[in-house]
Protein backbone atom coordinates (compact mmCIF):
# COMPACT_ATOMS: atom_id res chain seq x y z
CA UNK A 1 0.00 0.00 0.00
CA UNK A 2 1.26 3.51 -0.91
CA UNK A 3 2.95 5.69 1.77
CA UNK A 4 1.76 9.54 1.85
CA UNK A 5 3.32 12.18 3.54
CA UNK A 6 2.81 15.71 5.40
CA UNK A 7 5.07 17.83 7.05
CA UNK A 8 3.53 19.61 9.73
CA UNK A 9 5.09 23.13 12.03
CA UNK A 10 3.83 22.60 15.86
CA UNK A 11 5.31 23.60 19.01
CA UNK A 12 6.99 21.09 19.62
CA UNK A 13 9.45 21.10 16.42
CA UNK A 14 8.68 19.70 13.30
CA UNK A 15 6.06 16.51 13.34
CA UNK A 16 5.27 14.22 10.21
CA UNK A 17 1.68 12.75 9.41
CA UNK A 18 2.16 9.28 7.79
CA UNK A 19 -1.18 7.85 5.76
CA UNK A 20 -2.04 5.09 3.96
CA UNK A 21 -5.88 5.53 1.63
CA UNK A 22 -7.51 4.40 4.40
CA UNK A 23 -6.27 7.07 6.49
CA UNK A 24 -3.46 8.25 9.43
CA UNK A 25 -1.05 5.25 10.10
CA UNK A 26 1.68 7.05 12.42
CA UNK A 27 3.22 10.48 14.08
CA UNK A 28 6.72 10.91 13.57
CA UNK A 29 9.04 13.51 15.26
CA UNK A 30 10.64 14.55 11.98
CA UNK A 31 10.61 16.64 8.75
CA UNK A 32 8.71 15.15 5.95
CA UNK A 33 7.21 15.43 2.11
CA UNK A 34 4.41 16.88 1.51
CA UNK A 35 2.14 14.95 -0.55
CA UNK A 36 -0.97 16.71 0.69
CA UNK A 37 -3.44 14.16 -0.17
CA UNK A 38 -7.16 14.71 1.47
CA UNK A 39 -7.00 12.85 4.93
CA UNK A 40 -3.45 14.08 5.42
CA UNK A 41 -4.33 18.19 4.59
CA UNK A 42 -7.50 17.33 7.59
CA UNK A 43 -5.25 15.55 9.95
CA UNK A 44 -2.55 18.64 9.79
CA UNK A 45 -5.14 21.14 9.52
CA UNK A 46 -7.13 19.72 12.91
CA UNK A 47 -3.34 19.15 15.07
CA UNK A 48 -3.45 23.57 14.06
CA UNK A 49 -6.44 23.61 15.50
CA UNK A 50 -5.46 21.64 18.56
CA UNK A 51 -2.63 23.30 19.15
CA UNK A 52 -4.14 26.81 19.01
CA UNK A 53 -6.83 25.24 21.89
CA UNK A 54 -9.28 25.51 19.17
CA UNK A 55 -9.93 21.55 18.97
CA UNK A 56 -10.50 18.92 21.79
CA UNK A 57 -10.59 15.66 19.91
CA UNK A 58 -9.64 14.20 16.58
CA UNK A 59 -12.20 12.96 13.61
CA UNK A 60 -9.37 12.00 10.97
CA UNK A 61 -9.79 8.46 9.57
CA UNK A 62 -7.01 6.41 11.66
CA UNK A 63 -5.50 2.91 10.71
CA UNK A 64 -3.80 1.06 12.74
CA UNK A 65 -1.12 -1.39 11.47
CA UNK A 66 -0.62 -3.09 14.67
CA UNK A 67 -2.30 -6.20 17.47
CA UNK A 68 -5.17 -6.35 18.72
CA UNK A 69 -3.93 -5.62 21.90
CA UNK A 70 -2.36 -2.77 20.47
CA UNK A 71 -5.68 -1.44 18.63
CA UNK A 72 -7.43 -2.50 22.46
CA UNK A 73 -5.20 -0.19 24.20
CA UNK A 74 -5.25 2.65 21.59
CA UNK A 75 -8.99 2.94 22.32
CA UNK A 76 -8.51 3.07 25.37
CA UNK A 77 -6.47 6.07 25.41
CA UNK A 78 -8.25 7.51 22.76
CA UNK A 79 -11.81 7.47 24.98
CA UNK A 80 -9.76 9.60 27.76
CA UNK A 81 -11.31 13.08 27.49
CA UNK A 82 -9.15 16.13 26.66
CA UNK A 83 -7.44 17.85 29.88
CA UNK A 84 -8.06 14.19 32.01
CA UNK A 85 -5.96 11.98 32.80
CA UNK A 86 -6.05 7.90 33.79
CA UNK A 87 -2.69 5.63 35.15
CA UNK A 88 -1.47 2.67 33.62
CA UNK A 89 -3.01 0.94 36.27
CA UNK A 90 -6.30 2.48 35.37
CA UNK A 91 -6.08 1.26 32.41
CA UNK A 92 -4.89 -2.07 33.26
CA UNK A 93 -8.03 -2.81 35.45
CA UNK A 94 -10.28 -1.48 32.69
CA UNK A 95 -9.00 -3.99 30.08
CA UNK A 96 -7.91 -6.93 32.77
CA UNK A 97 -3.98 -6.94 32.05
CA UNK A 98 -0.88 -6.08 33.91
CA UNK A 99 -0.04 -2.21 34.26
CA UNK A 100 3.22 -3.10 32.65
CA UNK A 101 1.90 -4.22 29.58
CA UNK A 102 -0.47 -1.11 29.04
CA UNK A 103 3.14 1.16 29.19
CA UNK A 104 4.37 -0.97 26.60
CA UNK A 105 1.33 -0.49 24.39
CA UNK A 106 1.47 3.53 25.01
CA UNK A 107 5.00 3.68 24.68
CA UNK A 108 4.03 1.28 21.20
CA UNK A 109 1.72 3.93 20.16
CA UNK A 110 2.17 4.92 16.46
CA UNK A 111 0.20 8.40 16.35
CA UNK A 112 0.85 10.26 19.49
CA UNK A 113 -1.20 13.27 20.02
CA UNK A 114 -3.93 11.82 17.92
CA UNK A 115 -3.99 8.39 20.07
CA UNK A 116 -3.57 10.66 23.49
CA UNK A 117 -0.98 8.54 25.17
CA UNK A 118 0.33 11.77 27.16
CA UNK A 119 -2.63 11.25 29.12
CA UNK A 120 -1.61 7.93 30.78
CA UNK A 121 0.68 8.54 33.98
CA UNK A 122 2.17 6.27 36.86
CA UNK A 123 0.85 5.81 39.85
CA UNK A 124 3.49 7.88 41.38
CA UNK A 125 4.95 10.20 38.79
CA UNK A 126 4.61 10.83 34.80
CA UNK A 127 5.73 7.60 33.44
CA UNK A 128 7.38 7.76 30.04
CA UNK A 129 6.82 9.73 26.43
CA UNK A 130 7.82 8.00 23.02
CA UNK A 131 7.85 11.53 21.54
CA UNK A 132 10.93 13.52 20.93
CA UNK A 133 11.94 15.09 23.71
CA UNK A 134 10.50 12.71 26.11
CA UNK A 135 8.41 13.54 29.06
CA UNK A 136 9.25 17.20 29.02
CA UNK A 137 6.98 16.69 25.74
CA UNK A 138 4.60 14.99 27.67
CA UNK A 139 4.23 17.51 30.73
CA UNK A 140 3.66 20.40 27.66
CA UNK A 141 0.96 18.54 26.22
CA UNK A 142 -0.76 18.12 29.95
CA UNK A 143 -0.43 21.72 30.18
CA UNK A 144 -1.75 22.26 26.86
CA UNK A 145 -4.52 20.68 27.79
CA UNK A 146 -5.05 21.99 31.19
CA UNK A 147 -4.21 19.01 33.20
CA UNK A 148 -1.11 20.59 34.72
CA UNK A 149 -2.74 20.61 38.29
CA UNK A 150 -1.55 17.88 38.69
CA UNK A 151 2.21 18.36 38.02
CA UNK A 152 2.22 21.46 40.03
Amino acid sequence: MSRFEQAVDSPLGPLTLVADAVGITALEWRDGRQDGTPVLEQAAAQLAEYFAGKRQDFTVPIRLNCSEFQRTVCAAMSAIPFGETRTYGDLAAQLGVPAQAIGQACGGNPIPILIPCHRVLGANGLGGYSGDGGVETKVWLLRHEGAAGLLI
